[in-house]
């Protein structure tokens, strides 16, 4: 049978079989093209996004800045801003924006990580199914409840236990933090425990290793990549909550203490800013404090990134 490039000489059944194959091919070679042109289109939304509040946060930030002066904004310790003679320096609300987001790392990434441990590896299906909704339900509640729930228990209690005046200080914003970031941690890292695959236990408990030790020396080293990314979004829910915080934390504008009644940078904006007139130097200041915050966290992933890949390289 003699081939001329086209379908004259084949059979009907064939012939009529190839088109139809051409034709889909063109048309899931359109749609190809569509959805890429779609994901372009997405990831060129999110870069302008990114680029229009990075672009919005400096105008707006930096005039304040410009008039208060560098160095009185960035470290000075008193804040007054409605006084005859105003102040704004936010050396305070840096201060317990760091140590409220450690304390909350430091209580909240171990309790997260054990239980993600404790949930992909180790805790029986029965119970594993009663825990999950659970920490579904932790990620689901919003922050005022969280607020609410610590404004009626842990202040009062914090005030009985430790005799203080007031309980709501440094110490109760910690506390709430370290709950609010458990089901970030939790579900991202029992995600990539899960990931790990069976082959690298079954070698390790196959060379005499307990299960334990093949838990904690396999399978979390194996899924530290997917652990991280987990911390990292904890993290960034302890610096950026104000809802919860500005219920426990007291509101004042302290350098930080334990007991001490506090005021972070995301209340800072948040408590001001419904009565700051538009245009005055208290308005522009509370803007700084949010150009100060997203430098504040992109530093945190950058720092956060550099350790990750670090880590992958060895």
């Amino acid at each position: 049978m003699r081939m001329s490039g086209s379908f004259t000489n084949l059979p009907a059944g064939v012939t009529a079989g190839m088109e139809r194959h051409k034709r889909t091919m063109k048309v899931k070679h359109i749609i190809e093209r569509v959805m890429n042109a779609v994901f372009f289109i997405c990831g060129m939304v999110s870069i302008a996004a990114v680029l229009l509040i990075t672009l919005y946060m400096i105008v707006a930030g930096f005039p304040a800045i410009k008039e208060i002066g560098l160095f009185d904004f960035l470290f000075g310790t008193v804040w007054q801003s409605t006084a005859s003679d105003p102040k704004f320096g936010i050396l305070p609300f840096i201060m317990t924006s760091i140590w409220g987001t450690i304390g909350a790392v430091i209580i909240g990434v171990p309790i997260g990580l054990f239980t993600a441990v404790f949930l992909a590896k180790m805790a029986p299906k029965k119970l594993a199914a009663i825990v999950h909704p659970a920490v579904e339900l932790l990620a689901g509640i919003p922050s005022v409840v969280y607020g609410l729930i610590g404004m009626m228990v842990l202040v009062p209690a914090i005030m009985d236990i430790f005799n203080l005046k007031s309980g709501s200080c440094l110490l109760a914003a910690i506390l709430v933090l370290a709950v609010m970031i458990l089901p970030g941690i939790i579900s991202v890292s029992e995600t990539a425990l899960k990931a790990v695959p069976k082959e690298y236990e079954e070698a390790s408990l196959g060379l005499g290793a307990t299960w334990t030790e093949t838990v904690f020396k396999v399978s979390v080293p194996a899924a530290k990549s997917g652990i991280a990314a987990g911390i990292v979004l904890g993290v960034g829910r302890a610096v950026g909550e104000a809802m919860a915080v500005i219920m426990v934390a007291g509101n004042v504008a302290n350098m930080p203490g334990l007991f001490k009644s506090v005021r972070f940078l995301t209340t800072a904006i948040a408590s001001e800013m419904s009565y700051a007139a538009d245009g005055s130097l208290q308005k522009n200041a509370l803007f700084s404090i949010g150009l100060v915050l997203f430098i504040f966290i992109m530093i945190i992933n950058a720092v956060l990134g550099f350790v990750l890949k670090k880590g992958e390289k060895k």
